[in-house]
Order: structure tokens, then sequence, then C-alpha cells
């Protein structure tokens, strides 16, 4: 662990080693180079970066909140420090990156997890921290569980539908706003019957070795709920070893538009998808882009704000999803989305939907 933390901050010194220029952003990625949410967030971000001409830099802490707070320590305290800050509130580490920030120079933009209100209370207001984006989590997971309702096949009012779930880290804010949503939806069923909840830490690997123990102890589960692909994966690859069908025999979802979703999306293997908060950090630097040229966030929608980015997939949206893959800049000219002289009736357009014009 030493050892990869210490060649990872090597590497972080070696990126500022020139010194920062303006509009200078460095984005603190709390995920791995092998998840392809976070890789797909990260390449998002370039497109953007490269269309508003910042100097844009990505580390990625591989899931590990003291490389975060290691990496935020030399961005903010060291000798050549970006302009901009841009980070996650992933496993409650922001607090710890305020406090590194004081006196810095540095300006904190926070996205996909946001202070959450006692963290607000303890740290009160700060003229360093000029804004978050954080998606819609617990509506995504309301929607998911929802469309899984609203596929499965009709059953006698009196036989209840078992349902399994798949989440996360109980500390992180976005996989306990998916279950709140879930739950909500589930409360508005009562015929569901949720058999168990499990947490596997985001990955394939612990959710394929916890779902073979689940479907031998409820073979009768015919709903499967994952806050992201990876650990639908996971559990479908389990259920196919039993001999049934993921699709058919029981229908499974997630949230995340990685190529491998968008096709089992497309495939029927996958039977409700929900995604696009992967885009968050590249419009979290329009508006970087607009702070620099003089605009005030607060008169565009808040500086803090909660956008409905996570929203059900279908297949015709896969299909176009997965060819727009192909595009470097994914289509989208970030610079015509500035509010740099507009009306104060503006708002951003941050939705999928921008993308699929």
């Amino acid at each position: 662990m030493f050892k990869f933390v210490h060649i990872s901050l090597l590497l972080f010194g070696a990126l500022f080693q020139t010194g920062a220029r303006a509009e200078s952003v460095l984005f603190l990625n709390p995920g791995s180079t092998q998840e392809a949410f976070w890789v797909s967030y990260s390449q998002f971000m370039q497109a953007a970066a490269h269309d508003l001409g910042i100097d844009l830099q990505i580390l990625y802490s591989q899931r590990q909140p003291e490389l975060t707070l290691a990496q935020a320590r030399i961005a903010l305290q060291g000798p050549n420090r970006p302009e901009y800050l841009v980070f996650v509130n992933e496993q409650y580490v922001a607090p710890q990156i305020l406090r590194l920030a004081e006196n810095s120079g540095v300006k904190l933009f926070m996205v996909n997890a946001a202070l959450t209100p006692d963290q607000q209370a303890l740290v009160g207001e700060r003229n360093d921290r000029i804004g978050s984006l954080v998606p819609n989590d617990e509506e995504g997971g309301y929607l998911m569980m929802k469309e899984l309702i609203r596929l499965h096949p009709p059953t006698p009012a009196a036989e209840p539908i078992e349902v399994l779930a798949f989440s996360g880290l109980k500390v992180t804010p976005s996989a306990q706003l998916r279950e709140r949503g879930m739950q909500r939806a589930l409360a508005e069923h009562p015929q569901m019957r949720l058999r168990q909840l499990v947490y596997s830490g985001w990955t394939q690997e612990r959710a394929y070795e916890q779902a073979k123990q689940l479907f031998a102890r409820y073979p009768k589960v015919s709903l499967v709920w994952s806050a992201n692909d990876e650990m639908a994966f996971g559990a479908m690859r389990a259920y196919a070893e039993t001999g049934k069908v993921p699709g058919k025999d029981a229908l499974f979802s997630a949230i995340n538009t990685s190529p491998a979703a968008l096709q089992a999306l497309v495939d029927g293997r996958l039977s409700a998808l929900v995604g696009g908060h992967f885009t968050l950090g590249g419009w979290a630097l329009v508006e970087l882009h607009d702070v620099e040229q003089g605009v005030d966030l607060n008169h565009y929608g808040g500086r803090d704000r909660q956008i409905p980015l996570l929203q059900l997939i279908d297949k015709a949206h896969a299909r176009q999803m997965l060819a727009m893959g192909t595009s470097p800049d994914y289509g989208v000219n970030f610079r015509k989305l500035s509010a740099k002289g507009q009306p104060a009736s503006y708002r951003y357009p941050f939705t999928l939907q921008t993308l699929m014009r």
C-alpha cells in the first residue's frame, strides 16, 4: 500500500512541476482505472476541457480515501497548486479536504457527492468553495426498482415477488441514496419482498461471490437490483451458473452507461438500466469556466445543485450511446452551454438529451 501511494504522489508532483497556469483544474477521481464508470467520467471531462481550453489533470485514488487525502494535501499545500480542485465527498473525505484547503488560494468544487447537512453545519460557509453538482441518486434507485416491478410478469396477488439488492459501500453517499430510492419503490408495492441487501463494494467479483450464496438461499428470486453495472454483471454471472437465464428467468437492473451495460440492455440480459451521471465532471468544468469569466452561478440556478441526470435508458438510447462512444468530443459543443451573457432565466442544459441531439 505504501509503495503504491508513494509512486502515485511522485507522479502527481511531476504533473505540476511546470507550475499551474490560468484555469488549471485538478480532479481527484475516487475510482479505479479499472472501473468503466470512472474512466468514462474522466474521458467526458477531458472532452469538455479540450473544448473549453482548460488545463485538466486527473488523479485516481483507486478507492483509497487515504490516497485521495494525500493527493489533496500536495495539491493544496505544495508549491505548484491548481487554480481549481474538483473532488468527490467519497467516504466522507470532504471536511478533511476543506481543512487542507484553508488559505491555499485554491478554489474548490464538489461533484457527485457534496457535503452532508451535518458536514455543512460543521464547516460552515467558505469563500473558496464555489459550488457543487450532484445527481439525483435517490430518484435513480427508485426509477430502476419501479422499472423492474413494471416489467415483472403478472403473478397472483397473494404470491410474493422476491427481490435481491446489491449495493456499493455503506460509507458512500450515492449508495445510501440509491438504496433509499429502492426502498421507497418497494414500499409502494406490498407484494414485493426484499429477501436481502448486501454490500459488494461496487465490484463484480464481490457481487459474484455473494450472489452464488444468495441464489442458493433464495431460489425463487425474480428481481435483482444493483447499484452499479459491475455488481449487476457479477450477480448475472452467478445466476447463469445456476442454469437460469438473466433477463428471462429473473430480471436484472443496473446503474451506469458503460458499453458493456448498454450492450447488455440491447441484448436483453439487463432489463432496466439507469445512467447519465458520468457527465457530471464535464458539466462542472462548464461552470468553472464560467466562474473564470466572471459569471455568478447564483444567478443561474444556484451554486449548489442537484440535477436530474439519472434516467431510464431504453434500447434505442442504448444503441445511440454505443455509437456516440466512438466520438472523442461526444458531439457536444461545451462552449455553447455557457451562461455568460444569458438572461437570469437561463438554466444550464445539463442532461443526457444534450448529448443525444
